[in-house]
């Protein structure tokens, strides 16, 4: 490719641009809080902050943008209402924004989309129409239905107004931490760490900004490479908050020019983290709003305190809430999942649950199995699985079966 070829990058959302957004935001958004984390900043050898967006109006972030974005329509762009695309937290952002400014609003949703998220976008006044397994058919249909009745198309993130809004959420952070070091983002399209990059940089060029991406849906990696945004050909990950296949030409241009860092996190990662918060910082998070703090925990060492992890957004399904914590508790050496030969005759089982009372383990789940081809006759599998006090724990558990005789198995 020639320089020539090379297409020309858009200009950057500035600080003074962020300071605009923030005035108009003023009296509409929550200042969230910033709590500190002691079992993080153990980990990391220096003070660790949370910045709570998942106290935010609608449980995140959004809001932010999608209001100053609404807000800057004339007055006839709102008359003719408007409409977006979004698996969740954008649709609750879009429809309270349009409910506070007066301004009707349909939005398109995947069928697969949280039922909790639906039940809250149809709560603050928006039109919801439901179709498609993915995000990418109620693109096409918003997008459609603009074209059709006139509507104005809001953006989830490639747009400078939202990025704008977005960024408030790092001036905060500057005034309530003013000695931070580095700021650590969840991002997906890109909206939010394009934001707080422009805010925070304009102050303090010294900071340094690190996005997190879900590894299952890390598009900016390749786009960053390629100097274009490159879609995925697939995505699999449970934080769907952060699940887009491209960013846009402008959150592209400022993580190019502003963002020091993309990292990415796995999905153990994800429900490590959304565990901690739970326990530690007593904070409900949706696995997308937890990926900053689950790249605190993954790699400490690679964050200079005083950190702040940005906790994105808290609209979590209580169905997918109870999985993560399971897969999180597993991922953490909560869960013991064994299996165990043993004989087949009267009180072989009530003598490996008796060594297992013994050494503090609690039996969650317990089955037999006689007929496998493994097995000797006179033989019988133990699968049982039980909730430790973690890895050590664990490993004290194995090590008491062993002991006792038993060969064990851990699944």
């Amino acid at each position: 490719m020639s320089a020539t070829d090379v297409p020309a990058q858009p200009p950057l959302v500035s600080g003074a641009d962020v300071e605009a957004a923030a005035e108009l935001l003023a009296g509409v958004v929550r200042h969230t809080p910033l709590w500190h984390s002691r079992g993080l900043a153990d980990r990391v050898g220096g003070p660790v902050w949370l910045k709570c967006e998942n106290l935010q109006r609608t449980g995140s972030f959004k809001i932010r943008g999608a209001y100053t974005r609404i807000a800057r329509l004339t007055d006839a762009e709102r008359a003719r209402g408007v409409v977006a695309a979004s698996a969740g937290n954008h649709a609750q952002g879009v429809a309270l924004a349009a409910g506070l400014l007066g301004c009707s609003a349909t939005v398109f949703m995947p069928q697969t989309a949280p039922l909790p998220k639906v039940a809250a976008t149809r709560s603050y006044g928006a039109e919801i129409r439901m179709l498609g397994q993915s995000l990418v058919e109620p693109l096409v249909a918003a997008a459609e239905h603009a074209e059709r009745t006139g509507s104005v198309f809001i953006h989830p993130f490639d747009h400078r107004d939202v990025i704008a809004g977005q960024g408030t959420v790092g001036l905060e952070v500057l005034d309530q931490c003013p000695d931070v070091a580095t700021v650590v983002v969840c991002t997906g399209g890109g909206g939010l760490v394009s934001g707080v990059a422009a805010a925070v940089k304009a102050r303090r060029p010294d900071v340094r900004v690190v996005a997190v991406q879900a590894e299952g849906a890390a598009a900016f990696p390749g786009s960053l490479s390629a100097g274009r945004p490159v879609p995925l050909s697939s995505m699999a990950t449970m934080a769907d908050g952060i699940a887009v296949a491209a960013p846009g030409d402008l959150t592209l241009a400022h993580v190019r020019g502003l963002v020091d860092e993309v990292r990415t996190v796995g999905e153990e990662d994800l429900s490590r983290a959304l565990l901690f918060c739970l326990e530690r910082a007593k904070l409900v998070v949706e696995p997308a709003g937890v990926a900053a703090v689950a790249a605190l925990l993954a790699d400490p060492a690679a964050f200079a305190p005083p950190v702040v992890a940005v906790v994105s957004g808290g609209n979590i399904d209580p169905v997918l809430l109870l999985k993560v914590v399971q897969h999180g508790m597993a991922a953490a050496g909560r869960y013991l999942s064994l299996r165990l030969q043993v004989p087949d005759r009267p009180g072989s089982l009530a003598a490996v649950l008796a060594e297992l009372a013994a050494v503090g383990a609690n039996v969650l789940e317990v089955e037999h199995e006689r007929t496998a081809a493994r097995l000797h006759v006179g033989e019988v599998e133990v699968f049982v699985v039980v909730e430790t006090r973690g890895p050590d724990h664990a490993g004290e558990v194995v090590s008491a079966l062993t002991r006792a005789g038993y060969a064990v198995t851990r699944e």
